[in-house]
């Protein structure tokens, strides 16, 4: 019987509010500098390198914050599992609105010279650290706090905000660029606004959070004094091979999504190659939002039903189908098929990311979920997304075209929809400390230990 407790329905809600606006919040950040790299930072911050190099460098500082992601998912994870998800969701909402905001406030290379894109890189990998901990902390906050037949649902809450941060970030934008700021006033202050306008976000986040109770799994572990003394050695001792599986069913998504909605297409799209207008592609962005906000809700919602792992399937095969033609459409110059490319491909990374939460939450046992869930997360952004932009810049400067770019994203989701395939689906599996034995065999195929019985279901408990 499912012995884990789980919240009631007016704090599901609270949760929900907490981790949807958080993550937006950090997003909305993350998305602004990817954003700002495609389109300003090569000629302030990295101009005496020339517009190749430069944007090659933009697009090298949007992935030097992965390489950060990880130390903040070992902390976040570490202090997660000993201490709580709250108050890690806290501090890394602060951290990361914090050097938002002061991204926008440095100066650039014109008026500093180097200093300037040092100050920028040692705020961006603020930034990574910041990121490496956000996303395991709210995902576990809201699939534990849900009950199990809806932890789908739940467990998209988190996710709901990196289309949603995408959307503000690009709505913000092209409301400078097209109305606010336009032409020479955006390179000149322009773009510093949507940055330190963050202070707003982080107030409002910071506020949402702190009313929510801590996850319910957690405070069994605290009661039961079972916290694990060191996580992350117990995670890479027994669970490496879980790790480097779930990472990689992330590289998929990570990389097209950072592609197509982030960073690389913005510039691309706005180049001599295909000549649009850059107010009319960042409008195009934040309709691809819309369409990855909508498709990644959905995903949670039938992952509740047909299981996260086929749900996942689906959506690799989705986007395999449809890179290539996505290149295609973009090279044809025209605004409505830059939609329709955009449209297509925000289908996918939705039913590739909606039920990822419960996914990971699912994986890894109670005493080692922040950890596992955080670390897993972390290495598949290095591996998927980091450095995309920029070899995608460097495909097209060596090949002239968009092919080799298609080839490589969809290499990318092969390797995924190989990864996936490799686990069984645990949904609706208890997620309660006082299920470790179950949650600790069966999360892959290669794995043939029978189940354990479980536990009588605890008096008081609520189901």
């Amino acid at each position: 019987m499912n012995t884990s407790r789980h919240s009631d329905r007016a704090n599901q809600r609270r949760v929900a509010a907490a981790t949807l606006v958080g993550t937006t919040v950090e997003w909305y950040d993350f998305f602004i500098y990817a954003t700002m790299a495609g389109l300003v930072f090569s000629q302030l911050f990295f101009e005496p390198a020339g517009e190749s190099v430069g944007l090659l460098l933009a697009f090298a500082s949007v992935g030097i914050s992965f390489l950060f992601r990880p130390l903040g998912a070992f902390l976040a994870g570490h202090y997660g599992d000993k201490v709580g998800r709250r108050a890690i969701l806290v501090v890394t909402l602060v951290l990361m609105g914090g050097a938002t905001t002061l991204i926008g406030l440095l100066p650039t290379y014109q008026s500093a010279g180097v200093i300037a894109p040092v100050l920028l890189i040692l705020l961006r990998v603020l930034q990574g650290i910041s990121a490496g901990g956000e996303w395991g902390g709210a995902a576990l906050m809201a699939v534990e706090h849900a009950p199990a037949d809806r932890r789908g649902l739940a467990g998209s809450m988190p996710q709901l905000g990196v289309p949603l941060g995408l959307l503000l970030a690009t709505a913000v934008t092209a409301l400078m660029t097209g109305v606010i700021s336009p032409g020479d006033q955006f390179l000149e202050w322009g773009w510093r606004v949507p940055f330190i306008a963050s202070i707003v976000l982080i107030a409002v986040g910071y506020f949402v959070r702190i009313a929510v109770d801590e996850s319910p799994v957690f405070q069994e572990i605290a009661a039961k004094k079972e916290q694990a003394s060191v996580p992350i050695v117990e995670l890479f001792r027994k669970y490496w091979h879980l790790v480097a599986i779930a990472a990689l069913i992330f590289v998929g998504n990570n990389a097209v999504g950072y592609m197509s909605t982030g960073g690389f297409i913005p510039a691309y799209a706005t180049s001599d190659a295909v000549g649009l207008s850059r107010t009319d592609v960042l409008v195009a962005m934040t309709f691809a939002a819309t369409v990855w906000l909508v498709s990644t809700l959905a995903a949670g919602i039938v992952s509740d039903h047909i299981g996260r792992k086929l749900t996942y399937q689906i959506g690799y095969v989705w986007l395999i189908l449809t890179i290539w033609p996505l290149f295609l459409l973009i090279d044809s110059g025209s605004l409505v098929n830059l939609y329709v490319g955009l449209g297509l491909i925000c289908i996918g990374t939705g039913l590739t990311y909606g039920p990822q939460a419960s996914l990971y939450s699912e994986l890894f046992p109670a005493s080692i979920r922040f950890s596992g869930v955080s670390i897993s997360y972390a290495i598949g952004a290095i591996l998927g997304g980091a450095f995309a932009p920029m070899i995608a810049q460097a495909l097209l400067d060596a090949t002239g075209g968009t092919p080799a770019i298609a080839a490589y994203l969809i290499g990318m989701c092969v390797v995924a929809q190989i990864a996936v395939s490799l686990i069984r689906d645990r949904s609706r599996i208890d997620l309660s400390i006082n299920n470790q034995a179950e949650q600790e065999i069966g999360s892959t195929v290669f794995d043939k230990r029978p189940v354990p019985a479980r536990p009588r279901q605890m008096s008081g408990s609520v189901r």
